[in-house]
């Protein structure tokens, strides 16, 4: 085949760049050269995964756990996440409705898939997480975005959803805690939520991080809400790929086909050692979201005391999303000259919507010593570009 005719499915050019993951690549290629760079960019635990969790996997793969599973996932594990939502949440979930999937992402993408003809419409917020918009667009699918206002605690209202309803709104798909903004939905937002009638796709993968009040699932308010989960953030196991699906019952048989012939099934030991982060490994998670809220309070802290403006402070996730307006309505140049000049690297807010222009994303999961010095060095990057009045 001639190179001139080897050209990408036009379904790729409706796929915008992941903004966080080239500020990450610019900074890997200045630590290349030789510098230090702090890293406040990337939603990555800094933990390693618990001994607890580890010793399970390193058990299951002594033990020959190296084969395929059933594609809907281990019967243990699914009876385990079944369990947490019952110790947890007080919610009754049978296990023929969980399906374990390679990641939260690959949960993401066969939900999509199975929902989402041509020309169907998803509702979201703006701000939400870079990527939704192209799991939605992959597929044919446009998304509506709904305005989070801060001030308003980045809550969803009933009367802005209705606004943008039409014949084809198929979900509403929502993340609490949230990524970028850090906060979680009221009960009563999610109430009216699950009072539309519409589907929803709710995103808890933050659930386990949370400081203050305490995370709902939406189960809780629409049985037959499509939740997504899975290990990476709270239990620190974004490099084991292991998520899970909460499905009505007429969506198993569909995802589970999908999975069949796009996924086949997560790997075996890293199931195994999902077993052992629920049973086991909740002391460890507590541990490691005490020290998360230590971060949070020292970012907030100084980020107000450098002169960023925080409409609605963060309680859930490991994210600050922090008004630069002062300096800047271009996020995107801003945070690369951020790195660029002073080395920390984090997350421009145009990535997470329109409505988060102007604005930067910082990760606390890094340690309280690095934050500090990153502090240092935003401080004296701003005292040399001066707000612009």
């Amino acid at each position: 085949m001639k190179g001139d005719n080897l050209r990408s499915a036009a379904r790729t050019g409706a796929i915008s760049p992941f903004i966080v993951m080239e500020v990450l690549e610019a900074a890997q290629a200045i630590e290349h050269a030789g510098e230090d760079v702090i890293h406040l960019e990337i939603g990555e635990p800094d933990f390693d995964t618990p001994e607890v969790i580890r010793a399970a996997g390193i058990a299951a793969l002594n033990a020959g756990a190296t084969h395929y599973t059933h594609s809907l996932g281990r019967r243990e594990l699914r009876e385990a996440i079944a369990e947490h939502y019952w110790t947890t949440y007080r919610v009754a979930v049978s296990p023929e409705r969980v399906i374990v999937t390679a990641g939260t992402s690959p949960g993401l993408w066969m939900t999509m898939a199975a929902l989402l003809e041509p020309g169907d419409e998803v509702i979201l917020g703006d701000p939400s997480y870079a990527c939704y918009p192209n799991f939605i667009r992959f597929f044919g699918g446009i998304p509506r975005f709904v305005p989070l206002d801060p001030d308003d605690g980045y809550q969803f209202h009933v009367r802005e959803i209705e606004a943008r309803l039409g014949p084809r709104t198929k979900a509403i798909l929502i993340n609490s805690p949230s990524n970028p903004t850090g906060t979680l939905l009221t009960a009563e937002t999610m109430a009216d939520l699950a009072a539309t009638g519409l589907p929803i796709i709710s995103d808890e993968i933050y659930h386990g991080l949370v400081y203050e009040g305490r995370e709902r699932t939406m189960l809780e308010f629409a049985p037959n809400a499509i939740v997504l989960n899975g290990f990476s953030k709270a239990w620190a196991m974004t490099g084991w790929r292991l998520g899970w699906l909460i499905v009505p019952d007429e969506l198993v048989r569909p995802i589970q086909k999908l999975a069949q012939n796009f996924f086949i099934s997560a790997a075996d030991f890293a199931q195994c050692a999902g077993v052992a982060a629920l049973r086991h490994g909740g002391p460890e998670v507590a541990r490691m979201r005490a020290e998360y809220d230590r971060r949070r309070r020292r970012l907030i802290a100084g980020l107000r005391e450098i002169g960023f403006t925080l409409r609605h402070e963060p309680t859930g996730a490991f994210y600050v999303l922090a008004d630069a307006r002062r300096w800047s309505s271009d996020s995107r140049a801003l945070a690369f000259r951020i790195l660029e000049d002073a080395h920390v690297a984090c997350s421009p807010g145009v990535d997470f919507g329109g409505n988060a222009e102007g604005y930067l994303r910082f990760c606390y999961a890094n340690s309280l010593e690095r934050i500090e010095e990153a502090l240092r060095r935003l401080a004296t990057f701003f005292q040399r570009h001066p707000s612009r009045g």
